[in-house]
């Protein structure tokens, strides 16, 4: 027998105080319940919303929070799960306590916020190249404060850890989105300017080279086994730090994901192709600029081991490359190495030095708490860093134009 219902109705329990601000009306919920389900409407069953447990931080995400329940669109109670997500201004996020005030109005417009918003509300997966694809959103709110939630589908992901293979096939679809061209017409969908100068004033001047250019920073038990010997590459960088972001500046730009790393590229359950989230950092970037994160995303929380990075990186720039060819477009494999080259070394390679561990280590000490354990795990952390400064510095000497 068929069950009757009024869409939008809803009853039983209902408990999503988690959400906050960012809940809606019982009838919105049970339209976007009827939106991810592509019916009419459904009756709302009942509906709890519960915080995500994630801990990587972002200083553009505010919240992540599952909302689960069950409804009837007519043909009996089934499950639904919806995944909401808010993102930010960077000034919303508690990191920007840290930046000095003389800075903060600066600091506040020099890191665009709102390409993921756009992008959920446009196109996009319509246009991504077969193997790649992104979770459906059902409704996408920007807010005047400079705040955005999406309402989106639940991706399943793969549980299967990454092999070479997989990185492998993950580049040659970095390669492939980034020479598509109907995905560059959404390249700069972001209409806020970004400039490199801006990481490099930011981020690199105030938090990098302060502790480059610190004598004590290169005594220190976590830094001088690991990176003594890459004092005089690693500063004689910083002191052409200007002419190597005009450089970066000036490279042929295509669209980037901008944040790579294996934790926004998730394994469909086929094991084969990508679903993309957090596309935060969205915009065009010098070609090969998302190798950087696809190689070492893994090693900077701790999850991938580093000894295999140079060998890695050859087969992931072969397959870019032949993902950019199978999209048509001709990129000489000059520029495409010297992209990475350049990228790897602004985004990865100068902030390599475990300066956060330097500190963290210094307050356990003072309060008695740095315990055999934790030192050693800090030792094998600068360990991993001073790999991926050591391959910085090699692919950047190597295509040096000069």
């Amino acid at each position: 027998m068929k069950v009757t219902f009024t869409p939008g109705a809803s009853r039983g329990t209902h408990d999503r105080r988690a959400l906050g601000a960012d809940d809606v009306p019982d009838t919105e919920l049970a339209a976007l319940v009827a939106a991810l389900w592509q019916v009419p409407g459904v009756e709302l069953l009942d509906s709890e919303a519960e915080v995500v447990d994630y801990h990587v931080p972002s200083i553009l995400t505010g919240a992540r929070t599952w909302v689960r329940g069950h409804a009837d669109a007519g043909d009996g109670p089934r499950a639904y799960a919806l995944f909401v997500k808010r993102v930010h201004s960077w000034r919303h996020s508690p990191a920007f306590a840290f930046v000095p005030p003389e800075i903060g109005e600066w600091a506040a417009t020099s890191v665009p916020w709102r390409s993921e918003p756009l992008l959920y509300a446009s196109d996009l997966a319509d246009r991504l190249p077969e193997g790649l694809s992104m979770p459906r959103a059902v409704r996408v709110d920007e807010r005047a404060d400079d705040t955005a939630t999406i309402w989106m589908d639940v991706v399943e992901a793969s549980p299967e850890p990454w092999d070479t293979g997989t990185y492998v096939e993950a580049a040659g679809l970095l390669g492939r989105m980034s020479g598509s061209a109907r995905v560059a017409e959404l390249a700069a969908i972001d209409p806020q300017p970004w400039h490199i100068q801006y990481f490099v004033v930011g981020r690199i001047g105030h938090t990098v080279l302060p502790g480059l250019f610190d004598d004590a920073t290169w005594e220190h038990e976590l830094v001088a086994p690991c990176f003594g010997d890459l004092r005089a590459p690693l500063t004689g960088v910083a002191n052409h730090l200007d002419a190597l972001a005009e450089e970066f500046a000036a490279m042929p730009h295509r669209a980037s994901h901008g944040d790579a790393c294996p934790n926004n590229l998730l394994r469909h359950p086929s094991g084969t192709g990508f679903t993309l989230i957090d596309f935060g950092f969205w915009r065009p970037q010098p070609v090969g600029f998302d190798l950087s994160q696809l190689l070492v995303g893994d090693i900077q929380i701790g999850r991938r081991d580093a000894a295999d990075l140079p060998e890695l990186a050859e087969a992931c720039l072969t397959a870019y490359a032949d993902g950019l060819a199978a999209e048509g477009a001709e990129v000489p494999d000059a520029v495409l190495r010297r992209g990475h080259a350049v990228s790897l070394m602004l985004f990865n390679g100068l902030p390599s030095l475990p300066l956060e561990q330097v500190a963290e280590a210094q307050q356990l000490d003072d309060a008695g708490e740095l315990t055999d354990e934790r030192l050693a795990a800090m030792h094998d952390w600068s360990l991993q860093r001073s790999r991926i400064a050591r391959y910085a510095l090699d692919v950047l000497a190597r295509t040096d134009p000069a």
